[in-house]
């Protein structure tokens, strides 16, 4: 009697310390499912900070645009670049693309793909390829103006995604050298 009750005592224990793994281990699981989703969610606010770019600049909403920029922000493409905080970086963009195409409005676009984001805590890095199309002077076909690479810092304010440096490298159209 006393070894079948020795062997009911031992299995109780080995069952309890069995669930209390099994709740630990779940616990666990429920932090990293946690951390999980905050990446993904990141990540898509990352994707939206992207698509809200393009579409502030098609728009030439420089004021939306400009907020799109942390307080210490820089953004480095193009001549008389480096722009350093938002509203210097907004004004940039309108100087440099505020008035061409003046009657392209609402007929152009920016385009984001290719990218990769790289999140650690309230920073993260990203690089996508991106390109601007504009209806041809006939309104009947899309040109591709430009297509460039975007190297990005970004970084978590106020709790928002946000530029914390933003570097456009020219692809297309290719630099060149004069022929001899």
């Amino acid at each position: 009697m006393r070894s079948t009750l020795t062997t009911i005592l031992a299995v109780a224990v080995l069952v309890t310390c069995g669930q209390a793994a099994a709740l630990a281990q779940a616990a666990g699981n429920g932090s990293d499912v946690t951390a999980r989703v905050r990446a993904i969610e990141d990540r898509e606010a990352i994707r939206t900070l992207w698509a809200d770019y393009g579409r502030t600049l098609d728009a030439r909403d420089f004021v939306a645009f400009s907020q799109l920029f942390a307080r210490d922000a820089e953004f480095v493409g193009g001549p008389g670049s480096p722009a350093r905080g938002p509203a210097a970086i907004g004004a940039f963009l309108e100087k440099a693309i505020g008035t061409n195409y003046p009657n392209s409005k609402g007929r152009n676009f920016h385009l984001y793909f290719n990218e990769t984001i790289d999140l650690r805590g309230d920073e993260g890095t990203g690089v996508s390829k991106g390109g601007f199309v504009m209806a041809t002077v006939e309104n009947n076909k899309a040109d591709v103006l430009l297509l460039a690479t975007y190297r990005d810092q970004f970084i978590r304010e106020d709790g928002r995604w946000k530029f914390k440096r933003r570097e456009v490298i020219g692809d297309i159209p290719v630099p060149r050298t004069a022929p001899r």
